[in-house]
């Protein structure tokens, strides 16, 4: 079985890199691509080095299954030429989310949609990856007519730049900017471009989503805020359900029997998610789980997760565990 990381000099690609091996996938031929630039590039994989090659000649090679998280004007230009030598293309980019041919999977929530005839899958924004694995068991038993979720997203959403903003700056040295502004002891009420409506692509992407995997009758409002943050995305969540809620342990419960789901919540014992303990964990936390008194069958939560892991990498490598399980 022939893999190609497509990617695999950036953030999110190194990632992809370590858990494939990580996680002891088989595979007889791992692929590593990238633009020109980055071509000849080395990579020592247990003890072996391995070059960095370009597209044509990856697509030369027809591997099995190819994981792209190189933006989505490539996935755009390359993923079709890999699908027509027989590749099953995993895109992490936002190219083909909203493409009504294309699946938009979260295995633990939609896996089951998959089918043989996928040969292009898009991975989900990473807000939402991390927002859905705790909505989509809610939903099933309460139903959610309403969210209104704002985010706090780490640097790292924003790749090398973003990260090496923050770091020069705390250090304070001037450097190429990510943002608009400085990060450092900031926030900023900005992720993505924004649109003639006021939102933010960021904050569009978890509205429309959210109703392409979960329930299209579902009513979204979100705010997308940058802090100067490294090891995961925080989003504060309410909700509004259509059943009530007797007993809030009940939401836990629920929860707490979810896969990919760390329940951390006994405020007393200040114990709650934070980013600073979600940094290199493939897991969703979730805390601060509470009735919203303002309103009627209403739900507050905080979720927390390491967007290049399950907001990026992991739910990609997944997808392809998936696929390689249903022989796909």
């Amino acid at each position: 079985m022939k893999i190609a990381i497509v990617g695999v000099t950036g953030m999110v690609g190194k990632v992809i890199l370590e858990l494939i091996n990580k996680r002891k996938i088989n595979y007889s031929d791992l692929i590593l691509v990238a633009s020109n630039k980055s071509v000849g590039k080395k990579f020592l994989i247990g003890k072996k080095t391995q070059f960095v090659v370009g597209m044509e000649e990856a697509i030369k090679a027809a591997p099995n299954y190819a994981i792209f998280s190189a933006g989505g004007e490539t996935s755009l230009k390359w993923a079709p030429r890999f699908a027509s030598v027989g590749s099953t293309v995993i895109d992490n980019s936002s190219a083909w989310r909203m493409d009504p041919d294309k699946k938009l999977i979260i295995p633990e929530v939609n896996g089951e949609q998959l089918n043989q005839n996928d040969k292009i899958i898009a991975n989900p924004n990473c807000s939402t990856i991390q927002m859905l694995m705790v909505l989509a068991p809610i939903h099933k038993k309460y139903g959610i007519k309403r969210v209104v979720v704002s985010t706090y997203q780490s640097v790292t959403g924003s790749g090398i730049k973003g990260l090496n903003q923050l770091k020069n700056e705390e250090n304070q040295i001037r450097g190429e900017m990510a943002y608009k502004y400085q990060i450092h002891r900031n926030v900023i009420p900005h992720c993505d471009d924004f649109l003639e409506n006021g939102y933010t692509k960021e904050e569009i992407k978890l509205t429309n989503e959210t109703k392409k995997i979960l329930d299209s009758k579902i009513q979204v409002t979100a705010t997308a805020v940058r802090v100067p943050v490294i090891g995961g995305h925080s989003e504060s969540i309410n909700l509004s359900l259509e059943k009530e809620i007797k007993n809030i342990s009940d939401i836990k419960k629920l929860l707490m029997k979810s896969d990919g789901v760390i329940v951390k919540d006994d405020p007393a014992c200040f114990e709650y998610p934070m980013p600073i303990d979600s940094q290199k964990n493939d897991s969703v936390f979730v805390g601060r789980i509470r009735k919203d008194f303002s309103e009627k069958n209403s739900l507050n939560l905080w979720v927390v997760s390491d967007n290049l892991r399950k907001g990026a990498a992991t739910n990609a490598i997944q997808i392809l565990e998936l696929l390689i399980k249903k022989g796909y």
